[in-house]
């Protein structure tokens, strides 16, 4: 595709060469590693394998041409390439990622989920709920990696939910050339900031809810809540969202005649209540348009209703028949590391859950301590280069919800295991409840499990699904379930 086809309506500078005459056929990359000869380089400043530093190895692999930001020196190997000069490079890289791959968004429904909690879960259940009703194929984009129904898309390991544009649109074009009907993103705030999400075409942005989280990133709630609500601002054309959330329900107001409520507390479009919660999940009425439908769902507690109501109204949205969905809803499989639930052979409940800020830690275990028949042991940490404001207040939490809590690493990234352990002590010590510390996650796990007896339940909380642990800058094998069932000899 031509350079100048690319770039056409954008605000560019030639810095040298010509993009008519410049085609690029190999794709769009931010790092330099990832280049292939005719790619098109796009230098994003602070990008770990990339930016204005890295044009050079870019060239020597090959790139066609190179997209700059704003007071770029040409290096002298540049001479024989096209170089263009943009205000944002980020802002670009979204539209010619999405040009050169023939812009699939627009051939698929794409439904982009936002919010502190939820956004795995809803994708899940929109994956699932589409595929046990209708058979539908849809692919999924998001924490645990990117694949259609269960098949995975190979792609370079990231900790990235919301991929960087190349690989989103990338991603989003093998899901186009492979049928797929609906397309369930998540859209982190950071990735909705940074313009992964632009030129995605999204048809439903969800709104799940909003609780401290990310200030590492966002320096303030104020600052964490504007990235977030960007997905409301012209990049999707309809909104669901959860007014039970004082910022969901300001929504309606941005996008007025676009807005599909949804609710637990308060008047929505779609409500539920007279739930019944047990360990195997819960059971509800939903209310939508003057009828009621009775429901389930395999996971426990509010927020899982919350979750369930979500998906509802956004596949209703895009028009799937909500009778079908509503039944949809019992007949899903567990989520990987969402509440995700095993039993040990001496009868311990074993729980798996993403829940890493306050606000979730506070809503699993609430629900866990709610059908609870005997102790409840918590096993969990705080990530490491992350908001140390939230730590103590965890702890506290942990401490007041749990009979013994197992204090450990969680990804400890560049900071000191122990020194994040410290910080996160004294909430707990302020409770009362008695816990230990292990350093390795591994330990804690073990530990946890020798101390239950049948009845009680260990909750693992704070990585989920993750198939690794972050430790420096090293992704190091490690899955909480696997772990479990391993310890506990549990087969699959």
């Amino acid at each position: 595709m031509k350079l100048s086809e690319l770039l056409a309506g954008q605000n560019h500078r030639i810095l040298q060469g010509d993009p008519e005459n410049t085609r690029i056929t190999a794709g769009t990359a931010f790092d330099a590693d990832r280049v292939a000869p005719g790619s098109l380089f796009i230098a994003v400043p602070g990008h770990l394998e990339g930016g204005p530093d890295a044009v050079a190895p870019a060239l020597a692999r090959g790139a066609a041409a190179v997209v700059v930001g704003e007071g770029f020196v040409l290096p002298a190997t540049a001479a024989d390439v096209c170089v263009v000069q943009v205000p944002d490079t980020r802002a670009v890289a979204a539209v010619v990622a999405s040009r050169y791959h023939g812009e699939p968004g627009r051939r698929m429904n794409m439904v982009a989920i936002t919010g502190t909690n939820g956004k795995t879960s809803v994708s899940y259940m929109v994956e699932s709920v589409l595929r046990i009703s209708e058979g539908a194929k849809a692919g999924v984009i998001g924490t645990a990696g990117s694949r259609i129904g269960d098949e995975l898309i190979p792609m370079p390991r990231s900790v990235l939910t919301t991929p960087e544009s190349p690989d989103l649109q990338y991603l989003l074009g093998c899901m186009r050339d492979r049928g797929v009907g609906t397309v369930v993103l998540e859209a982190t705030s950071m990735g909705l900031l940074t313009h992964r999400v632009d030129r995605t075409f999204v048809d439903v942005g969800v709104f799940t809810n909003l609780s401290q989280d990310h200030l590492d990133d966002h320096g303030t709630m104020d600052n964490y809540r504007d990235a977030k609500l960007r997905l409301f601002q012209g990049l999707c054309e309809h909104a669901v969202v959860n007014v039970d959330d004082p910022v969901g329900a300001r929504i309606g107001a941005m996008m007025p005649g676009a807005v599909t409520t949804y609710a637990l507390d308060n008047e929505a479009d779609y409500r539920a209540d007279d739930l019944v919660v047990d360990a195997s999940g819960t059971r509800f009425t939903l209310h939508h348009d003057g009828n009621k439908y009775p429901a389930a769902i395999p996971a426990p507690g509010r927020f899982s209703v919350s979750n369930a109501l979500a998906t509802v109204a956004a596949c209703h949205t895009l028009g799937h028949d909500l009778a079908g969905l509503v039944s949809a809803l019992e007949r899903m499989p567990q989520i990987p590391g969402r509440f995700e639930r095993v039993t040990t052979a001496h009868g311990t409940s074993v729980i798996v859950d993403y829940a890493h800020s306050p606000d979730s830690l506070h809503k699993v275990l609430s629900t866990v301590r709610g059908f609870a028949p005997a102790k409840v042991i918590t096993v969990f940490g705080c990530g490491g280069d992350r908001d140390t404001t939230k730590r103590a207040e965890m702890g506290t939490i942990a401490g007041t919800h749990s009979d013994l809590c197992v204090l450990t690493s969680d990804n400890p990234r560049n900071e000191d295991p122990d020194a994040i352990m410290e910080q996160v002590a004294p909430g707990i010590a302020r409770t009362g409840t008695p816990y230990e510390r292990f350093a390795d996650r591994r330990h804690a796990i073990a530990f946890a499990l020798s101390e239950a007896g049948p009845d009680d339940i260990v909750l693992i909380a704070g990585k989920g699904s993750e198939p690794y642990q972050i430790v420096g800058d090293e992704l190091l094998p490690f899955s909480d379930m696997a772990t479990v069932r391993e310890l506990a000899d549990i087969r699959v």
